[in-house]
């Protein structure tokens, strides 16, 4: 499989990018989440490549090798990391693209989709539906959601997750198959703060008790075909909160039960989620 890795400077931080597949094909943006990298998708890019895409996959602001922003504000989806993205596709000459995320990649992803309708062809959320839905999914979501107003615990969060070789950090991510790779990434000074600081800008304790504001992230309607992927295993997330994501698409919705994974649908069934995606794909 074809694949060349760039640094490109965009919207004020340098990205590294990874890009695989021939650069004629239609092209596939990948975005990861917390804890990971863009390397969370190297077991489900070549099937997608096999498929006739080019996929791009991005490590985000402050995750992987892209450079980290300086303030915790500068991690909004919105602000920031939306920017990013529609900053590197134009770096790399694409006009339009499949949009793939999962994790705070979905949550970005919704986002860019909504806000940038027009240089989307479809939106493909794993396991994270859309962010109004996530809040209105009951209480049950909330319970599994605890561990995001532990995040909101600036240096006390950090010093938890990283005392004892990081063992916290890995109870707490127990489901993910490659949770060393991830950890070595997020050991490096500031990193382990950098992927906090997603949930502290743009899930504050705050915005979680009301209802999203005008120009905050949830307020968006999708009006592009969507797919919503959601893992019977996955321990973080609930079905409901993907299902509910239907109120919020303006346009053709789809929705796919995955057995028999984990959160890590990418890691856990590759094939599975590539023949999902492709033909999502298939039906813009």
């Amino acid at each position: 499989m074809p694949q060349t890795t760039h640094r490109i400077e965009a919207n004020g931080l340098t990205h590294f990018i990874r890009d695989s597949g021939d650069e004629a094909a239609p092209a596939v943006i990948l975005l990861h989440g917390f804890p990971d990298s863009s390397s969370v998708w190297n077991l489900l890019t070549p099937l997608l490549v096999e498929k006739g895409f080019r996929v791009i996959a991005p490590d985000l602001r402050g995750f992987g090798e892209t450079d980290m922003a300086a303030r915790v504000e500068e991690y909004d989806l919105r602000k920031g990391a939306a920017r990013d993205v529609i900053a590197i596709m134009d770096a790399l000459k694409i006009e339009r693209a499949h949009l793939v995320g999962h994790d705070f990649g979905a949550a970005l992803a919704w986002s860019l989709a909504a806000e940038y309708p027009t240089r989307f062809y479809t939106l493909s959320a794993l396991s994270v539906g859309h962010p109004r839905a996530f809040m209105k999914a009951g209480p049950e979501q909330k319970r599994r959601s605890f561990y995001i107003l532990v995040h909101q615990l600036r240096g006390i969060c950090e010093w938890l997750y990283a005392r004892n070789d990081f063992a916290a950090l890995r109870r707490q991510w127990t489901a993910k198959a490659d949770i060393d790779d991830a950890i070595a990434l997020l050991a490096r000074p500031g990193r382990l703060t950098a992927g906090l600081n997603w949930y502290r800008a743009n899930l504050p304790l705050s915005r979680m008790l009301r209802p999203p504001q005008t120009g905050e992230l949830g307020e968006e309607i999708v009006r592009i075909p969507a797919l919503g992927v959601w893992p019977a295993g996955d321990k973080y997330l609930t079905e409901r909160q993907m299902t509910l994501s239907s109120d919020y698409v303006e346009a053709a919705w789809t929705y796919a039960r995955l057995e028999g994974s984990s959160h890590w649908l990418q890691l856990d069934k590759p094939r599975k989620t590539a023949a999902l995606l492709a033909r999502h794909f298939a039906s813009r």
